[in-house]
Order: structure tokens, then sequence, then C-alpha cells
């Protein structure tokens, strides 16, 4: 009776194993078979912010030559909101087919995440990371109005009037957001913060002169400056700017924890099949090695990245973790 009841019993283990391995099987099957024909239709590129900055300008580089690459149309859409929250959350919900992708942002897989505990979307587990198309450096500037001409001068004059000047954002939560946040901690000086839709409103706030000063990326603020729209103070670079060789950067400030790089890369939603993560990054790498596209990202002002999966994955995480700690050092906390 034993023997009959061991032999049943391992007949119905080796039938749970048998299937298990089928499924698994039909599923490793079916994942080659979606790489294989992929793209097969136009494919989404979101941008969580209005068009004209950044975002926009690295993701228009791209887009055109990735569909060349992969054959089918990349189409840039915008979907801006709460600092870029509303457009993530649309890709990390997007079905996981290649077909919605999202231009990732540090206000978007950190900056955001670290200030908002209403975010709808877990920064490390819903996103499939695919690849860093470029990091840029950040510009700190005023309106030429402002009554300063160097940082020096510009902290003088905040801590003079406590609370009369603005600075302009892309939102509540964005990375600019909280950098200004953890700007005011170190410097001991009090801003008026107006959160707008976007890099470019926020921007054209200030030159406009309804707002006071601005940390925007290099690639959107640098026309502005160039006319001389626009003060620059302060640079977020590891050396200072080619460009603007008499601006400091923050780190010289004395002011090392805002001199960081901002990355805009691509990434889509959790459980995209490894093979199209593979696709897609192997065709962002060709596109970012054409010495057109190449030239128009790095006129810009941004350095090409062009790094693997795991690698954009990594540098997510750790992103995340140094907002968390910014928040933290900073005190910040969600109106």
């Amino acid at each position: 009776m034993l023997q009959i009841s061991v032999t049943k019993a391992t007949k119905s283990f080796n039938k749970v194993v048998l299937g298990v391995a089928a499924t698994l099987l039909i599923a490793l099957i079916g994942a080659n078979a979606l790489a294989q024909s992929y793209p097969s239709k136009p494919i989404r590129l979101q941008v969580p912010f209005v068009s004209g900055g950044t975002p926009d300008i690295i993701a228009r580089a791209v887009a055109g030559p990735l569909a060349l690459v992969l054959g089918q149309p990349v189409n840039v859409e915008y979907r801006p909101g709460n600092g870029g929250a509303v457009g993530a959350n649309d890709t990390a919900k997007s079905a996981p087919d290649g077909y919605s992708l999202g231009l990732a942002t540090v206000s978007t897989t950190a900056a955001n995440p670290a200030f908002n505990p209403k975010v709808l979307y877990d920064a490390l587990t819903d996103f499939t990371a695919i690849i860093n198309i470029a990091v840029v450096p950040k510009v700190f500037a005023v309106h030429p109005s402002f009554p300063a001409k160097d940082h020096v001068d510009f902290v003088e004059a905040l801590k003079k009037s406590p609370g009369k000047y603005t600075f302009a954002s892309p939102g509540s939560g964005s990375e600019e957001h909280l950098r200004m946040a953890l700007y005011q901690a170190l410097t001991g000086t009090v801003i008026n913060h107006n959160a707008y839709r976007g890099a470019a409103p926020a921007l054209m706030e200030v030159v406009s002169g309804r707002a006071h000063m601005v940390l925007d990326s290099w690639p959107s603020a640098a026309e502005f400056i160039e006319v001389m729209r626009l003060r620059p103070i302060l640079v977020a670079a590891p050396r200072r700017l080619p460009n603007l060789p008499q601006v400091p950067t923050f780190q010289e400030a004395g002011l090392e924890s805002l001199n960081r790089l901002a990355y805009y890369g691509i990434y889509a939603p959790q459980g995209l099949p490894k093979e199209i993560v593979e696709k897609i990054n192997t065709a962002m790498r060709k596109v970012l090695q054409d010495p057109v596209v190449k030239k128009k990202i790095e006129d810009t002002g941004a350095m090409i990245v062009g790094n693997t999966p795991q690698q954009f994955a990594d540098q997510m995480k750790a992103e995340l973790q140094i907002y968390k700690n910014v928040v933290e050092s900073a005190k910040l906390k969600l109106q």
C-alpha cells in the first residue's frame, strides 16, 4: 500500500512539474515571438511635461532616428501635470508591450516619488529601465533686473529681503523644486516658490520678468542667456561650461550636494520582455552613435550616455535615494 501511495504521489508531482515547465516554455516562446515581430505598429514616447523644455528637446532629437532604426514611427506625446507625475503614472500603467515608452527624468523617477507620498506609482517597481540617453548641466539664472551680478551678491540680496523674491519650477515635487528647497536650507535663505506645468512655462515666467529666478537645464536656458534675457549665477556640472567660463559651479560655491547633472532616458512599464528591452536599447545605442544625432544632442550642452538597462536601473535607484535624503535633510513636506 505504501509503495502504491508513493508511486501515485510521484506521478502527480511529475505532472505538476511538466505542467509548470510547459507553461514556462509557452511563455518563453510567446516572448520570443513577440520580440521577433516587434515593432509592428507605431510607438508612443511620452514626455511628462509640456513641449518646449529640455525633455522635449531630447525626446525629439532621438524619436525620428529611432523610428528609422526600428522601422515604425515613434510619436512624441505630452502628458504634463504634478511635476511629471501624471505622465509617469500613465507610462507605468500602460501595457508592457514596447509600444508605450516614457521619457525618464530625475523629477519622475526620484524627486517626485521622494517628496510626494501620494504619487500613484512606485519608482522602484513600476518601471523597466531601458537606457539613459544623456545627462545635462543645470543653470541657476535670474532675470537681468535682479540686483545681483554674482552668487555672493545674490545670497546677500536674498538675506536682506527674506520672502521677497520668487523662483519658478516645473511643478511641486519636481527636481528643480527640491533642489531649490535644499538650496534655501543650505544657504539660510527664504524664497517664494511658484509651480508651473513644465520647465518651459517656468523658464518663460523668469524671462518675462514675472518671476525672479529659475533652475533650468542648459539646453533650454542657453538661448536666453546668450541674448542676455537671463543672467546665469551658478551651474551644476563637473566643471565650468565652455560657454559660461565666468560662471562658477555649485561645488565652487560650497554647495557640492547641488552640483548634479540631470539625466534623460527611456523607460517602459514593468514587465516588458527582456528581448524587447534589449531590442530598444540596441536601437537607441545605434541612434546615439550617429554623428548627426550625436552632434545635435551635444550642441545643446548635453552629454551622451547610452548605457545598459541595468546601469540605468541602478542610476535611477541611486538618484531616488539621494532625493529621499534631500527631503529628509530639508524637512520638506507636501502642502
